[in-house]
């Protein structure tokens, strides 16, 4: 094999700036290709052999990662907040971050981040997008309520949006006029289309070949239902690649981050660098859990004698990440172990 040669890729929606460098840090070529597989076959067959590259961490980069990878000796993805020489440049355009890439990935100072393997970011998309329908039905159903309160209607919040209560209200009400009666059965007729979309997709990954032991498994967890089983394991991918316990608590986004310097030490609130997917399900999961499991029911009450109602969720949260991780790893069912009057998973 000849010497190796180093691409620092710097990947937009319609381009991608590169810049391909020898050991020495000696320009090859540099340049920008449009951003189309088209283009990107005609650039390969212009590169030296063999060659690795890295690429900023985008919106952009899982298809360009599947399509470069099985060209390249090495590829490698970059956490776009941990690429300071980027960040901090007083001069900073799209060559002069591809050449700065290469130098990180060249002289193997580059701050990798974990790319899921293609299936995973597949049904991961799928998940994702389940999330962006259940925000669509819950804006809905709050405009049913708002047009209601516009017309002076009175109605009981508890059972307004269930199929019955909603037919007879509107059949029996006459506050409710022609116009806005035709208004809200659009809104209903869009609630329902939304939540059958929503149970289809869930129900779709559940049955999913790839995911449905491990879903299975991470189900027997109390108060872990089949979003939450499908959000950890599409989100975390493969669970070693976190080593601790308090790594996927600092992952999930259920810790502050830590400013010490001499003697002070300083706890800041909940870090935004997080997988913002896994918070939202695990600490809505948490409210739910005391009323499920006897066993976080007392650990959230020991916590909410400490502090408050916020503090004792998140305790509960980081200790359903703790069942999480331990059932994933060890590839068995949730197991109660009474020592001690301590639970483990």
């Amino acid at each position: 094999m000849g010497p190796m040669y180093y691409i620092g890729l710097d990947v937009h929606k319609r381009t991608i700036s590169y810049c391909v460098k020898d050991s020495s840090g000696k320009i090859h070529a540099a340049g920008s290709i449009p951003a189309t597989r088209l283009d990107l076959d005609r650039w390969l067959k212009a590169l030296p052999q063999p060659w690795s590259a890295a690429m900023e961490a985008t919106l952009f980069s899982g298809w360009i990662y599947d399509y470069l990878k099985p060209h390249a000796a090495a590829l490698k993805v970059a956490h776009p907040l941990m690429l300071r020489a980027i960040a901090a440049a007083k001069k900073k355009n799209d060559r002069i971050d591809a050449s700065k890439i290469c130098d990180c990935l060249r002289c193997d100072f580059l701050p990798e981040c974990y790319m899921a393997s293609t299936e995973i970011r597949e049904r991961r998309r799928t998940l994702r997008y389940r999330s962006l329908l259940v925000r669509q039905m819950v804006q809905t159903k709050n405009k049913i309520a708002v047009l209601l309160m516009e017309a002076g209607v009175s109605y009981n919040k508890q059972k307004l949006h269930k199929a019955g209560y909603f037919r007879e209200l509107l059949a029996t009400n006459p506050n409710i006029d022609e116009g806005l009666c035709s208004l809200l059965r659009l809104c209903r007729e869009t609630v329902v289309r939304l939540q059958r979309t929503e149970s289809g997709l869930v129900r779709s990954l559940q049955r999913d070949f790839l995911l449905m032991e491990r879903v299975q498994r991470l189900m027997t967890i109390p108060a872990v239902g089949p979003v939450t089983a499908l959000t950890w394991a599409l989100e975390i991918g493969d669970v070693r690649r976190l080593s601790s316990i308090k790594k996927a608590i600092s992952y999930c986004g259920l810790c502050g981050a830590e400013k010490s310097t001499g003697n002070t030490t300083q706890r800041t609130p909940l870090s935004k660098q997080r997988n913002r997917h896994l918070q939202t399900t695990l600490i809505e999961a948490a409210k739910m859990a005391p009323r499920i499991s006897p066993d976080l029911a007392s650990l959230y009450d020991r916590e909410k004698q400490k502090g408050n109602a916020n503090r004792a969720t998140l305790a509960v949260a980081r200790k359903l990440v703790a069942y999480l991780v331990a059932v994933d790893r060890r590839d068995k069912d949730f197991l109660v172990v009474k020592n001690e009057n301590r639970t483990a998973a």
